[in-house]
């Protein structure tokens, strides 16, 4: 090493944090970057950046036992299913416990991320030691060896499109906007989508609509409740996890059906493919809704004409507001197409964490897990560490990009092609997975494998 190794970390959400402890325990010297006042991210719903879609109800999908932090576990005397209050103040003192804060510059966004030379060489031979600069949107500049992008990508909400014919003339908003039931109020409300926030919305709204919520969505998919026999249901995934994901799939689909049904029991549309090819929706309450008339299911939209709504299989209805529960689009504003490509859902990474082009250049969170994303997070953020510490070395960009590509062929198989295939892990095994490349990385270095270092030259991929 020619010098410490200095590395700008962006967005002090779970990621952030993450990486920013994993650097510190490490040696590194680390600045992160957030937009906002305070740590936790889209957790934090007071959070000064405006970005958070945490709403009032908000509550993890995922038991506490498989969301904490392995280095930070949640309190004992919580629910299993806490709430999202819960978890940004879990992540604020997280942030505490570990003396994260004094590295953070909050109220501080990230403009630009531009590699030393970028105008002056070809991509992946830039001159030794050539470093990064990050601009920020208080006009500061700076050189770090190396940057870790862990901005999230719940924030850029995404709205349909091609838009639908017609035009619809009442109130329309996106989940991301949606805290409080009280913009429903005797209002007749259509939420379209079947993820975790469209059901959750739907039930809040069923609440204080006038009539019936519909409930909207051209795919279905799998309903899991919270418990399964008595334990939190994601468990027992944990309990299947040494099981091929096949197995898995018909052992966990047969006690689904036993526990609650399928979809399709109550009016729902069928699942587009099988548990833990697409990504279940965990809620309790949606079925009870159904059951008790206060929730409608309907099928896709066709048109818009006024306040009337026109569905695939002929009805209308009325409607005053309508929610796109429709998800977010991946966004890294800071960062060029020249490292990004056409779709930063199509980002190619080593182990979704490093950048082939370069690995001075890596990413935490740029995934869509089976599972919880915290573990996913600090296991990402230790790899990182261990890499630009020195103590970890990466293979052969040949290599890199054999990996790359057997990861994507495995995805699209499971998920299939049009489901971000790159960014897609089975929590599980990814979990499992990524102490042990790092014991390999270990063992490239002992045999004679080159560690990053502040005189580092870009990767050739």
């Amino acid at each position: 090493m020619t010098g410490p190794t200095r590395v700008a970390v962006i967005g002090a959400g779970a990621a952030g944090l993450a990486a920013t402890k994993a650097l510190i325990d490490a040696g590194v010297d680390v600045v992160t970057y957030e937009k906002g006042d305070r740590p936790g991210g889209l957790w934090a719903r007071d959070n000064s950046s405006g970005l958070s879609p945490a709403y009032g109800s908000l509550h993890l999908n995922t038991s506490k036992g498989r969301t904490e932090f392995a280095d930070y576990p949640m309190p004992a005397d919580w629910p299993d299913y806490p709430s999202a209050d819960h978890v940004a103040g879990y992540l604020a003192d997280y942030a505490t416990a570990f003396a994260l804060t004094p590295h953070i510059r909050f109220s501080t966004g990230v403009t630009s991320v531009e590699r030393e030379g970028d105008g002056d060489s070809e991509r992946g031979a830039e001159p030794a030691g050539a470093g990064w600069i990050v601009g920020a949107d208080d006009g500061s500049s700076e050189r770090y060896d190396a940057v870790v992008v862990a901005n999230g990508h719940n924030w850029d909400p995404r709205w349909p499109s091609p838009a639908y014919l017609g035009t619809f003339t009442g109130t329309t908003m996106h989940a991301h906007d949606y805290r409080t039931a009280e913009v429903f109020r005797d209002k007749r409300v259509l939420v379209v989508g079947m993820g975790n926030s469209a059901m959750d919305i739907t039930v809040d709204a069923s609440y204080v609509s006038r009539g019936p919520v519909l409930l909207s969505s051209r795919h279905g998919v799998h309903i899991v409740p919270k418990y399964i026999f008595g334990r939190p249901s994601d468990k027992m995934n944990g309990i299947l996890s040494v099981l091929p994901w096949r197995a898995r799939q018909t052992i966990a689909q047969t006690l689904l059906r036993l526990a609650v049904g399928s979809p399709e029991d109550y009016g729902l549309p069928a699942p587009a493919g099988g548990l833990f090819q697409n990504h279940p929706t965990i809620s309790d309450t949606i079925m009870h809704r159904l059951t008790h008339g206060e929730v409608v299911a309907r099928p896709g939209i066709a048109r818009f004409d006024g306040d009337r709504v026109e569905f695939t299989d002929g009805s209308t209805e009325t409607v005053d507001v309508i929610v796109w529960a429709t998800g977010y689009r991946v966004n890294i504003p800071f960062l060029t197409s020249a490292w990004l490509g056409e779709d930063a859902e199509e980002l190619p990474l080593y182990q979704r964490v490093f950048h082939l082009q370069d690995p001075s250049l890596s990413f935490i969170g740029l995934i869509q897990s089976t599972g919880a994303a915290l573990p996913v997070l600090e296991v990402q953020a230790k790899l990182v560490a261990a890499h630009l510490s020195g103590g970890y070395a990466l293979p052969g960009a040949e290599d890199q990009q054999k990996a790359v590509a057997r990861h994507l062929a495995y995805s699209a198989a499971r998920w299939g092609g049009d489901r971000r295939p790159r960014m897609r892990i089975d929590f599980d095994g990814y979990v499992a997975a990524l102490p042990k490349e790092i014991a390999a990385g270990r063992e490239r270095l002992r045999r004679g494998a080159k560690p990053f270092s502040t005189a580092h030259e870009g990767v050739t991929a």
